[in-house]
C-alpha cells in the first residue's frame, strides 16, 4: 500500500499535468535543501532519495575522509570510511547517509517553497518543449481577457497573447469564442513562457488551405506565395506537382465547399486563389484576377510591370482603393503600373513625333499620313466658264497653270457649294422656323379643342334641361 507522501506526489502531478518522475526529483531537491540548513555545513554536498515504493526519505551526505576530525559535519575517519568503501583512501570523498530524525519549522517553509518554486520551473520547461515544436502552426484556444490593450486566450496549459499588432481590425473579439489562431513566437521570460499568437498573419492562410485541402497538405499541390490584408482580402499563389490536377479547382473544391469553409473561418474575408506560372508576365497577368489583362511589358532592370487592361476593367483591376493591385504586386514581387487600352495607346502615338524638316519620312510613316500632307492646298487656276463646279477636279490633280488673262485664282477652300448653302439654309433657318410653327399649331389645336368641349358640355346641359321641361308639360 503506498504512503499518503506517494499519494500527494501523484496527485500533485496529475493537476500540474507534470509526469511523476518530474515531481519526485522536484521534491527530493526542495527536502536536501531544506535537510542542509538545519544538519550540514553550508556549501556540503547533500542529496534525498525518496523511496517511491514505500515514501521513505533518505539524505545523504559527501565527507572527506581524514586522520583527525577537525569538523564532524564534512569529515569521517578512515576506519569508518573503510566500513562503507574498504578500498578508500585518506582525502578521498565517500558518500554516507545521515538522515535528520525530523527538521525544524524554518527548514520546513523552506521547503515547501522550493517544491513550489521546482515545480514551476518544471512546468515552465515542459509547456515550452510542448509548443517550441508547435511554432508556426495553427492552435485552438478560447478567449479569456478580451480589452484593448491586448487579447488573452487559453491554450489548455497555458494562456497566449494576441496583442493588437497581430489582431484582425475587422474582428471584435468576446470572452468565451473559439479560435483558430497561428502561434508566432515563444520565448522564456523570468515569469515563465510566453506564448504570441496571431490572426494576421499571411501564413494563417496557408494553414488554413493545408488543413483543408488534402492535395496541399499531401504535396500535390504547392502553395507559392500569399499575399494578405488581414480582414479584407487576399490572395494564394498555388502550383500542381502531379498531371491531370487543377491546383485552382483544389482548392476551391466542388461547388465552393473548401474556399468558403476558410472564407467562413476568416470571418469574410475575401480570398483569391490564382495560377502560378514560370513566366513572370503570365504570372502577372494571372495575380490581377479578376481583370482580363491585354498584354504586359516588363523591365526587368527596376522590376517594373506594365499591363494594358481594356477601359471598362481598369477600375476593377486596380481594384477598391488600389487593393487588388498592391496585393498583385506583394504577391509576384513587382511594381506593377496598370493602364488602359485608351491610355497605352494615347502615349504610344505621343512618343511617335513627326519628322523634322528636311528629314526623311519612314516609309511606315508615310503611308499612316493622310493624303493632305502629300499634297498641300493651293490656290489653283481655274477657267471661268468652267465654274465652281470643276474645283474638286483640279483638287484631286492640280495641272500646270497656263497663262492666260481671262483666268481667275479662287482658293478651293473657300468656294461653297450652291447645294451646301441650300442644305446649310434649310437646316439653320427653315427648319427651327417650321418646328416653331408646328408647336404653335400644336397649342392651338389644343385650346380649340379643350374649348370645343366645354362648349359641347355646356349645349348637352342645355338639351337635357328642355328634355325635362318637355316630359314635365305632357304629364299636366
Amino acid at each position: 500500500m503506498k504512503s499518503d507522501f506517494m499519494l500527494a506526489i501523484t496527485q500533485l502531478s496529475a493537476e500540474k499535468n507534470l509526469p511523476k518522475e518530474v515531481v519526485i526529483k522536484a521534491v527530493e531537491s526542495a527536502l536536501a535543501s531544506a535537510y542542509r540548513k538545519d544538519n550540514f555545513a553550508p556549501n556540503q554536498n547533500v542529496t534525498a532519495k525518496i523511496d517511491t515504493a514505500t515514501g521513505r526519505v533518505d539524505v545523504w551526505a559527501e565527507k572527506t575522509v581524514a586522520e583527525v576530525l577537525t569538523d564532524s559535519r564534512r569529515e569521517m575517519l578512515l576506519e569508518e570510511a573503510r566500513r562503507i568503501k574498504p578500498d578508500v583512501k585518506l582525502g578521498e570523498t565517500v558518500w554516507v547517509e545521515a538522515t535528520p530524525h525530523n527538521a525544524g519549522r524554518i527548514a520546513a517553509q523552506m521547503a515547501k517553497q522550493v517544491i513550489l518554486q521546482r515545480l514551476h520551473e518544471a512546468e515552465h520547461s515542459a509547456i515550452f518543449e510542448e509548443y517550441a515544436n508547435k511554432e508556426g502552426d495553427i492552435i485552438v484556444g478560447i478567449v479569456q481577457h478580451a480589452s484593448p490593450k491586448q487579447v488573452l486566450v487559453d491554450l489548455g496549459r497555458t494562456e497566449a497573447v494576441l496583442p493588437p499588432s497581430e489582431q484582425v481590425r475587422t474582428e471584435r473579439y468576446r470572452v468565451g469564442q473559439r479560435l483558430k489562431v497561428y502561434l508566432l513566437e515563444i520565448a522564456r521570460t523570468p515569469k515563465g513562457s510566453r506564448v504570441i499568437v496571431s490572426r494576421s498573419h499571411p501564413n494563417l492562410t496557408r494553414r488554413l488551405f493545408e488543413l483543408e485541402v488534402p492535395e496541399v497538405l499531401s504535396g500535390a499541390v504547392e502553395i507559392k506565395a500569399v499575399a494578405r490584408e488581414a480582414g479584407y482580402r487576399s490572395k494564394i499563389a498555388v502550383a500542381a506537382h502531379q498531371p491531370g490536377i487543377d491546383p485552382v479547382g483544389c482548392c476551391v473544391g466542388l461547388r465552393g465547399i473548401r474556399i468558403q469553409n476558410i472564407v467562413n473561418e476568416l470571418n469574410g474575408e475575401k480570398v483569391d486563389v490564382v495560377a502560378w506560372d514560370a513566366v513572370p508576365a503570365a504570372f502577372i497577368a494571372n495575380a490581377l484576377s479578376p481583370a482580363k489583362v491585354l498584354h504586359v511589358r516588363l523591365n526587368e532592370k527596376e522590376g517594373v510591370a506594365t499591363v494594358v487592361v481594356p477601359d471598362r476593367q481598369l477600375s476593377l483591376a486596380i481594384g477598391k482603393e488600389g487593393q487588388n493591385a498592391r496585393l498583385a504586386a506583394k504577391l509576384t514581387g513587382w511594381r506593377i503600373d496598370i493602364k488602359s487600352a485608351t491610355m497605352a495607346e494615347t502615349e504610344k502615338a505621343a512618343e511617335v513625333k513627326p519628322a523634322a524638316a528636311g528629314e526623311a519620312v519612314p516609309p511606315a510613316e508615310v503611308a499612316a499620313a493622310p493624303a493632305t500632307a502629300a499634297f498641300p492646298q493651293e490656290p489653283v487656276k481655274v477657267p471661268e466658264e468652267v465654274g465652281v463646279a470643276a474645283a474638286p477636279a483640279a483638287a484631286a490633280a492640280p495641272a500646270a497653270p497656263a497663262p492666260a488673262p481671262e483666268e481667275t485664282l479662287i482658293p478651293l477652300t473657300f468656294a461653297p457649294r450652291p447645294a451646301e448653302k441650300t442644305l446649310r439654309f434649310a437646316e439653320e433657318i427653315l427648319a427651327p422656323a417650321a418646328a416653331k410653327a408646328g408647336v404653335k399649331a400644336k397649342d392651338k389645336k389644343k385650346k380649340r379643342t379643350s374649348r370645343e368641349r366645354e362648349e359641347e358640355a355646356a349645349r348637352g346641359r342645355k338639351l337635357r334641361t328642355k328634355d325635362i321641361e318637355i316630359e314635365e308639360v305632357e304629364e299636366f
